[in-house]
């Protein structure tokens, strides 16, 4: 009896033992089944959409922005003069200038060759002496015939009185014709002289040292006091916009822009461009080159602008779109049109409401419906 005690007393405690372990066991199990494994866990992360970038917003800037019209066009000069002989037949015999040289009016170009005309005008000389001599002696004969008749004389007829005063008128007219021929001799002789009509810059040289010169023929072209002009083609549409004194900014040939002003405005369009002229003076110190092409533009006045950085606008297909960022934050792709351009900031001129904030930069990496993590200024900066 007391060794099946003893056996039973032991069973109960293994009993005991047993139990607690199978409790502890229970606990453990349950513990493990409120947590899920491993990787269900990651997988549910996973699931969890990521944003595709963390962007800031930036509004439209409203200032006021210069508006301009540009244009292309050519340089010329104002006035190009062609300087030729006016005498023909003869030789030149000396040329002072070349082309590019500043010239002053008067100043002498070339030389023709002037031995004949020389000596055909101290011919003419002579014969204005000889008719001046004449004409002394007529008039002389008719004056003593004159008063001869006048005192009363049977001696001299009227007839004969009649011919010594026509006597004297024609050694009257011989002798203006004789200073006519010197006259025209001295103009031949001035005419070997071809000088400058005006101040400027010799833009052309044809004159070849020895060449017979012909009447009419060019010898020089000349720029009229150094003076371009910027001849910029407009759409006739846009010629209603222009004013005569106008401000205008052409490109210079080393990159700098030149001041100009608008002159005039051509009264007709061209039928097949549809494009009209404009004239614009330059200073006579510009960088350019008459011939050469030459872009600018127009100041038409200063104007309201709403304006984004340039980071924020994406040009893709030839159009210009923005990002918006919706209440599920998410990128709202929005078309806009675009305008003026300042530095590194460009006009928004449709498309987008003035109180509308959108994604400031990056937008090169965005498509719409993106999902973005939006962060204020100062905390992209810590």
């Amino acid at each position: 009896m007391a060794q099946q005690v003893r056996t039973s007393r032991g069973g109960l405690k293994t009993a005991r033992a047993f139990g607690t372990l199978a409790l502890v066991a229970w606990l453990s199990g349950g513990a493990q089944a409120a947590e899920p494994p491993a990787p269900v866990a990651a997988s549910a992360a996973a699931a969890k959409p990521k944003p595709a970038l963390t962007v800031q917003l930036v509004g439209l800037q409203s200032s006021n922005w210069q508006q301009t019209l540009s244009a292309n066009g050519t340089v010329a000069a104002w006035q190009e003069t062609v300087i030729g002989a006016e005498t023909g037949g003869l030789r030149l015999a000396e040329v002072l200038v070349n082309v590019g040289d500043a010239v002053k009016r008067g100043q002498l170009l070339a030389r023709l060759s002037n031995e004949m005309v020389q000596a055909e005008l101290a011919q003419s000389r002579a014969a204005a002496a000889e008719a001046a001599a004449n004409l002394a002696a007529a008039q002389a004969d008719a004056e003593r015939a004159r008063q001869l008749k006048a005192s009363g004389s049977d001696a001299l007829s009227a007839q004969q009185l009649q011919q010594y005063q026509t006597q004297a008128l024609a050694a009257q007219a011989r002798m203006e014709a004789a200073h006519a021929r010197v006259k025209t001799d001295e103009l031949r002789l001035a005419q070997t002289r071809i000088t400058a009509p005006d101040d400027g810059v010799i833009s052309a040289r044809l004159a070849t040292l020895g060449a017979m010169a012909q009447p009419g023929a060019e010898l020089f072209r000349l720029i009229r006091q150094n003076r371009l002009e910027w001849r910029a083609e407009v759409p006739a549409t846009e010629l209603l916009n222009l004013r005569p004194g106008m401000a205008v900014q052409v490109q210079g040939l080393d990159g700098k822009p030149v001041s100009g002003r608008l002159r005039m405005l051509a009264p007709s369009v061209d039928v097949q461009t549809r494009m009209g002229e404009a004239y614009v003076d330059l200073p006579a110190a510009a960088p350019l080159r008459a011939g050469s092409f030459a872009r600018g533009s127009f100041q038409l006045g200063a104007s309201q602008a709403w304006s984004l950085p340039q980071s924020a606008v994406q040009l893709r297909d030839g159009f210009a779109y923005v990002f918006r960022v919706g209440a599920d934050a998410r990128a709202q792709q929005l078309k806009v049109s675009l305008g003026r351009r300042q530095g590194d900031r460009v006009e928004v001129s449709a498309g987008l409401d003035p109180q509308a904030r959108v994604v400031a930069s990056g937008v090169g990496f965005l498509s719409d419906g993106d999902l973005l993590r939006v962060v204020e200024p100062t905390a992209a900066a810590k």
